[in-house]
């Protein structure tokens, strides 16, 4: 997932920005609410994790602000405390979730995977093939020819967004942007490196590969030779 982190408290974004990276996501970090819905506003995040007190425009008002352009990405709200009026208005108005301070990382990030699966139900297919290549996303489970192989978050997301661009050139650009927090950085084999890693897991000791180098371009998910 690439999720937009908006808290003005730095340590506490700083700390679920770590842990949302080891994870496997991509995160980018806004330090008040102005800044957060003009970020949210393109339309590139998966997600977005939202204080309820964040200055200049808090939770709420980036929310209704999205909302009433038609943009619904998932907002999960945190705060330090809140009473039920608050959380049902801010319910209401269009979070999608709303989690109180102090909260353990691994509940955000399942809950976040809880919005993205309630989203899928109707706008996705949780599915994804290619070839005798299974793809899960309700589970995260990957299969190949029945046989189940396992992927660590990063190459999980790595191959999920491969396959959804099946039958394109995905760029290094294209991957860093979307599964790291770097925009661009020609020195880096950051992506070579887990590229060849998923190789090894889900074409060696199979007869045909299924991903393919795009010399001087990058990197293509496709059935047959």
């Amino acid at each position: 997932m690439k999720i937009l982190i908006v808290d003005g408290d730095a340590a506490a974004a700083n700390f679920l920005a770590r842990g949302l990276r080891e994870d496997g996501n991509s995160v980018d970090l806004a330090s008040d609410g102005v800044e957060g819905l003009d970020l949210a506003s393109d339309g590139r995040f998966d997600a977005i994790v939202a204080a309820r007190a964040a200055s200049r425009l808090d939770g709420l008002q980036i929310i209704e602000s999205l909302r009433q352009s038609g943009n619904e990405v998932p907002v999960l709200l945190v705060a330090d405390g809140a009473e039920v009026e608050d959380r049902v208005r801010c319910l209401r108005a269009g979070a999608d979730d709303y989690l109180i301070k102090p909260y353990a990382t691994l509940e955000l990030i399942a809950r976040l995977e809880a919005i993205l699966r309630r989203r899928d139900k109707g706008v996705a297919v949780p599915l994804l093939r290619i070839g005798d290549l299974e793809l899960d996303r309700m589970s995260r489970s990957v299969r190949r020819q029945g046989r189940t192989i396992v992927l660590q978050p990063r190459e999980f997301r790595m191959l999920e967004y491969l396959l959804r661009h099946a039958g394109q050139v995905v760029t290094r650009t294209m991957l860093l942007e979307s599964l790291w927090d770097i925009h661009f950085d020609p020195k880096t084999n950051v992506v070579d490196v887990h590229v060849s890693r998923l190789r090894q897991k889900i074409d060696k000791g199979f007869r045909r590969p299924l991903i393919h180098t795009v010399r001087g371009a990058g990197y293509m998910i496709r059935a047959g030779e």
